[in-house]
């Protein structure tokens, strides 16, 4: 790997986009080993959380790689969005739970990676923004979808056509981030998450992940059938057995079905 860095301990994956000079920008090589890093991932049973992040205290991802795309044809811009829409969607539907650290500015590419991960824990210096629009281009990879899921069409539409930033607070405030936490705290913060997330059912976890992602895309009647569904699937398995007697029981479950 030549821009990934990948480290697996207690359960978590921390995935660290690491092309420092470049302020972590994603080209088609950094996404192509996202891609087999995260297809890697998801495959595993030791690892039950991930964790996103980007290298030095500048950035997370400053965006796209310009330098890539400046001399590209519409057919070579088309298809490097569609590879990042593959890449982005592993991440957003894998069975882990995805949380962002996000450190820094978090543009372009870098606010729509953070938008694919199910929870965004950013620093206090951190920036969200989609600059795209100053460049004569519109956002390409799940930006224009996801921004508006997140925050609302209007706040999207401003600051995709302004190309405002927004900082670590406001970002917070519109719901682009969970939780903002000193930069000296960011990856303690984001792994005490997860080894919250940990304790719990981790299958329980992917079923109520698969049930709210697909029951954005449904009406209310088909995603409460949907729900109702992934409910009934979690009664098959050795952790609702577990956690129920354990409750009856008055003592902490042992949950080991992911």
């Amino acid at each position: 790997m030549n821009n990934l860095l990948l480290e697996v301990e207690n359960q978590v994956a921390v995935v660290t986009i690491n092309r420092p000079k470049s302020l972590n920008a994603l080209n088609s090589e950094t996404l192509s080993e996202l891609n087999q890093v995260l297809t890697g991932i998801q495959e595993r049973k030791d690892v039950k959380v991930v964790i996103l992040t980007g290298s030095g205290l500048k950035a997370f991802v400053a965006g796209a790689d310009i330098s890539e795309m400046v001399n590209a044809s519409p057919v070579e811009g088309r298809d490097m969005a569609l590879l990042a829409c593959d890449v982005f969607l592993k991440l957003e539907n894998m069975p882990q739970v995805t949380i962002a650290a996000v450190n820094g500015y978090a543009l372009g590419g870098g606010c729509e990676i953070s938008m694919a991960c199910d929870i965004r824990i950013v620093s206090e210096n951190a920036r969200f923004g989609q600059p795209e629009t100053s460049l004569g281009i519109i956002p390409g990879f799940g930006g224009t979808q996801r921004l508006a899921r997140l925050i609302g069409k209007g706040r999207a539409k401003e600051m995709i056509f302004t190309c405002a930033q927004v900082d670590a607070k406001e970002a917070y405030r519109i719901g682009l981030a969970n939780k903002v936490v000193p930069l000296e705290e960011l990856l303690p913060s984001c792994k005490k998450m997860a080894d919250t997330i940990i304790s719990k059912g981790s299958y329980a976890n992917s079923l109520a992940k698969a049930a709210i992602n697909s029951g954005l895309d449904m009406d209310l009647a088909n995603g409460l059938k949907y729900e109702a569904d992934l409910f009934g699937l979690s009664f098959a398995t050795d952790d609702k057995k577990e956690g129920m007697t354990a409750f009856l029981e008055k003592r902490k479950a042992n949950l080991t079905d992911f």
